[in-house]
């Protein structure tokens, strides 16, 4: 991979957590390591991990209800899961959004292919969504002026006026994208399919919980009449400029 991969391991047991570290010892990796959900969310935020890694028994949490909270809070970040479940826990972290479930106890080879194989999917993934996000405006320096709102590929911001808005690689990607077609209404599988490269997302929460980030965002300029995204029901989202210029 071409940059060191983050993992947030979650696991309350010190012995389990030092298996997996040794475990995962070979493979070039900046570890975090929570013991519990309330630990986990705040190194969410400092860590930005490529990967989580949780186990289903912590102190604070069930792990099932923080498997659930991972896809909104961090919806483009894979997890897998670590634990000694049952086989309807198992079903139900796949169904919740999990990459892989691994029953412990794990043969260390075995979760170092797993772990490696989720880092390099998802560095791929990564990999095309920036690509997209180029393409998308046939540009690799500055970016269009759509109204109010400006695009910068070269420094990857984007501002309001002069306002920066904070944004996350992901709803920059997915912003850019839908910059490329201001007014148009675009459907959310093509929204899956040009900033994650597989379309099956759109059948996800995923993409809703994303663009409501970025909406709220562009709401929150005390600009007056803001760039806004809007929800055409049955349709797809639109992005609304009260005046569009030329680049």
């Amino acid at each position: 991979m071409p940059q060191v991969a983050t993992i947030l391991l979650v696991e309350d047991d010190a012995a389990a957590a030092a298996e997996f570290t040794s475990a995962v010892s070979d493979i070039d990796a900046a570890l975090w390591y929570a013991e519990s959900a309330a630990d986990a969310r705040t190194m969410l935020r400092e860590s930005r991990p490529d990967l989580i890694v949780l186990d289903l028994s912590l102190p604070d949490v069930d792990g099932l209800v923080l498997c659930a909270n991972l896809r909104t809070e961090a919806a483009d970040v894979p997890f897998m899961v670590c634990s000694a479940g049952s086989t309807a826990e198992k079903v139900l972290s796949f169904k919740l959004g999990a990459e892989d479930f691994v029953a412990k106890p794990y043969v260390p080879a075995e979760l170092q292919a797993r772990v490696e194989a989720i880092l390099k999917r998802h560095a791929r993934r990564r990999a095309s969504a920036e690509l997209a996000a180029l393409g998308a405006l046939g540009q690799s320096g500055g970016g269009p002026e759509l109204g109010r709102l400006r695009v910068d590929l070269a420094r990857w911001r984007v501002t309001v006026d002069d306002r920066l808005l904070n944004l996350t690689p992901t709803e920059f990607h997915l912003l850019v994208f839908m910059a490329r077609r201001p007014g148009e209404i675009i459907s959310r599988q093509e929204l899956a399919r040009g900033v994650w490269g597989d379309e099956s997302m759109s059948r996800s929460r995923t993409i809703d919980a994303y663009v409501r980030r970025i909406a709220n965002k562009l709401a929150s300029a005390e600009e007056e009449d803001p760039p806004r995204i809007l929800n055409i029901r049955g349709l797809g989202y639109q992005l609304a400029i009260a005046q569009v210029s030329a680049a």
